[in-house]
């Protein structure tokens, strides 16, 4: 497949909305905005459609989920065919009874369903109860090759292990998305949920910079049941350079143009790829090397 060497992407830094249609038909007026300022490659923020549920334990959330594909997925392929753009949508998907998934769903810029993503990573915290809805991803990290070049997708929790990044851009993606929802706690005051939200930037950062890739997280805005989401979506590149970067309250579109020749230029300058000690790593498969 012939790829662009310049893509311009689009991130969806939006808010909970009142219901699963309201957010539905706001992300497609988005994409449509957004495909009109020319991006190519569409993501938004983790379960779009819905409040961050997670807040709390509560069987009723589990009728929030739907199949992926679907009929919901259906609509967004043809919105993907109508302005021929690659989509990334963040998902509650129902697998099977008493089976559920945090799942990211890749739709190429035909409208075709490329496959989909699992999130691999759990947490488990005051206010982000995933364990109880989310079994870990079974699908492994994954890439998958679009009309605008290879892509790669990991959510949320993922992004604090340099193994998701690692793996993901392996599989040859040259920008990872990472689609989230994170926030500070009100009961852990402003002066540590600043500190987090730097950490969370920083360490994103470092995985652009250690892969030599492009790299863009799409969180929420907004305050939900006490966690006050804050937003910063960003792009960043091989450097770790922020190309674009969201405000902590607005919603809005952010974007960035992807450069695949200067990525390739600058991994020649560095070849992290070529001088990994790939004979030393067996460790890594253990929980702590005691």
């Amino acid at each position: 497949m012939m790829e662009r060497e310049i893509v311009k992407i689009a991130l969806l830094q939006d808010k909970a909305r009142a219901s699963v249609a309201e957010a539905a038909d706001v992300t497609e007026s988005l994409i449509a905005e957004a495909a009109a300022n020319g991006a190519k490659i569409i993501c938004t923020q983790e379960l779009f459609l819905t409040e961050y549920f997670c807040w709390k334990q509560d069987p009723a959330f589990f009728d929030l989920a739907h199949p992926v594909p679907s009929g919901l997925t259906d609509r967004f392929r043809g919105i993907a065919a109508k302005h021929a753009v690659v989509l990334i949508l963040s998902l509650f998907e129902f697998r099977a009874p008493g089976l559920y998934h945090n799942t990211a769903a890749v739709i190429d810029a035909d409208g075709s369903f490329l496959g989909k993503y699992r999130k691999m990573h759990i947490p488990q915290d005051p206010g982000f109860e995933e364990k109880f809805y989310f079994a870990p991803g079974d699908l492994g990290f994954r890439a998958f090759d679009t009309k605008y070049g290879r892509i790669g997708v990991i959510v949320c929790w993922d992004q604090w292990y340099p193994e998701s990044a690692r793996l993901t851009a392996l599989q040859g993606a040259k920008i990872i998305f990472c689609p989230t929802a994170i926030g500070g706690i009100a009961g852990e005051g402003a002066e540590l949920a600043a500190l987090q939200r730097d950490a969370w930037l920083n360490v994103q950062r470092g995985h652009a910079v250690a892969n030599g890739c492009y790299y863009a997280a799409v969180n929420r805005v907004g305050i939900e049941h006490g966690t006050r989401f804050w937003g910063s979506s960003f792009v960043c590149d091989f450097y770790g350079n922020h190309m674009t970067l969201g405000s902590e309250e607005e919603c809005a579109i952010l974007y960035a143009e992807c450069d695949f020749r200067a990525m390739e230029e600058h991994r020649r300058m560095w070849p992290f790829f070529r001088d990994r000690r790939i004979d030393a790593y067996e460790n890594l498969t253990r929980r702590f090397n005691d």
